[in-house]
């Protein structure tokens, strides 16, 4: 009798573990065995896909981006085996996710200038979507060169973004520089956020993709706010058209 509720709690814990598993599963690839498969070349490799080139809008950015630096820290895992990326660099691993990220982008803007209008003619298939492309311009129409920065935060648009501002042909260097900006916000915050809260609570190693879901979600936080403004803004503006044509 006095082992059962040690069984049941056994049970749970089993239990919770295959739901978050399950719920990872269910919004995509798993940034740990990702991580652990394809090392250090691998999530720049990913990350430079994810950032600018079309195959790789379905890619886990954010939540890879964490991840590594987590694993980074050295943590000891759910499996109880302990794996460090690249050795414990931190900074090493942030300085490939920023450049992978910004080489990403360039490449997206050259390919839309290249292609031009004919990608919002693209036919629909199992990975290409116009809705994505569309999403993406109305994106940037709304948000201008800023939207450079702030699509980082979002997925399947910051890949398309870069695309859209290349077709728009947006003044090059302005591009470069919003990219860079964005870019380096993007992979290194993710990166240290995840190495900082590794060495701080290192009992995340045994809940890894319960804090990612967590990151993630707070990472559209951002967007979530300008969104806001932009939708408070346009009822202003419409509000003060209204009463100039009812008070000419």
């Amino acid at each position: 009798m006095t082992g059962c509720p040690a069984r049941a709690s056994g049970r749970r814990a089993t239990n919770l573990v295959r739901m978050r598993s399950s719920l990872l599963a269910s919004i995509g690839i798993d940034p740990q065995r990702l991580i652990e498969s394809v090392g250090l070349i691998g999530l720049w490799a990913v990350i430079f896909a994810e950032s600018g080139i079309m195959i790789g809008f379905f890619l886990p950015g954010d939540s890879l981006l964490f991840t590594a630096g987590l694993l980074t820290s050295g943590l000891e895992l759910d499996n109880g085996k302990e794996f460090v990326l690249a050795g414990g660099h931190v900074w090493l691993v942030a300085l490939g996710c920023a450049i992978a990220a910004v080489a990403g982008d360039q490449v997206g803007y050259l390919f839309g200038q290249k292609v031009g209008p004919s990608l919002f003619r693209r036919p629909e298939s199992r990975l290409f979507k116009p809705e994505y492309v569309m999403k993406a311009e109305l994106f940037f129409e709304r948000h201008g060169a800023k939207a450079i920065v702030l699509a980082r935060f979002v997925p399947v648009v910051r890949t398309f973004t870069p695309i859209v501002a290349g077709t728009s042909n947006m003044h090059y260097r302005t591009f470069v520089r919003y990219n860079v900006i964005g870019g380096v916000l993007w992979s290194v915050g993710f990166v240290l956020l995840g190495y900082w809260l590794g060495q701080t609570f290192p009992w995340i190693g045994k809940n890894i993709e319960l804090a990612v879901l967590v990151i993630v979600l707070f990472s559209v936080v951002p967007i979530g706010i300008e969104f806001w403004r932009h939708r408070r803004k346009a009822k202003l503006d419409a509000a003060l058209a209204e009463y100039n044509e009812e008070h000419p």
